[in-house]
């Protein structure tokens, strides 16, 4: 009788393999799933939170306080309720000193006026025409509402972060203990 090389039996031997049930299937599927939900979840947290921490200590940086005349009064420009305390009354006072006009609705240029509030003309007798100041005060104030907004619109992305946060991680404790009930079933 020939003998049979070590390769030959472990062809001829059947392979003896972890055969995959669907009960073990479905329980690592509930494990992989409750730590992907733990993980993006906490990093969800951490990034909020790390947002808004961020975001509050670039606005107290800037030492902004409102004036008196805000919804908000002296207050400190920190929060997103102070942020839009600031933006409204930036715009309404950028309203009075333009005469109830925005950008857009004041000319480009207007008549160069003497010292007297007399139209100044040129060696034809027209108008000296000068860029209108007034709008150069929008461009301002749209420069600082934005910056404002965009603090506002910070904060409610982290909120929405801290948020989603938490519900990946309930999801990842549902999941967990899912997977632990059907593990005593199985």
């Amino acid at each position: 009788m020939a003998s049979i090389t070590t390769k030959e039996a472990r062809r001829e031997r059947p392979q003896l393999r972890a055969i995959e049930t669907p009960g073990r299937s479905r329980h690592r599927m509930l494990l992989i799933a409750s730590l992907v939900a733990f993980v993006i979840g906490l990093g969800s947290i951490g990034g909020g939170v790390a947002g808004a921490v961020y975001t509050y200590n670039q606005a107290a940086t800037e030492n902004v306080v409102t004036p008196d005349d805000a919804s908000i009064s002296e207050a400190d420009v920190r929060g997103p309720l102070t942020m839009k305390a600031q933006v409204d009354i930036i715009r309404d006072h950028t309203l009075e000193r333009t005469g109830g006009l925005y950008y857009a609705e004041m000319p480009r240029s207007v008549e160069r006026l003497d010292e007297n509030g007399n139209v100044v003309l040129d060696e034809n007798g027209e108008p000296v025409m000068v860029p209108n100041s007034a709008r150069d005060i929008w461009l301002t104030a749209t420069n600082l509402t934005t910056a404002l907004n965009l603090g506002i619109m910070a904060y409610a992305l982290a909120a929405f972060a801290v948020v989603v946060g938490l519900a990946l991680v309930v999801n990842g404790a549902v999941f967990l203990s899912l997977r632990k009930s059907s593990l005593g079933t199985a």
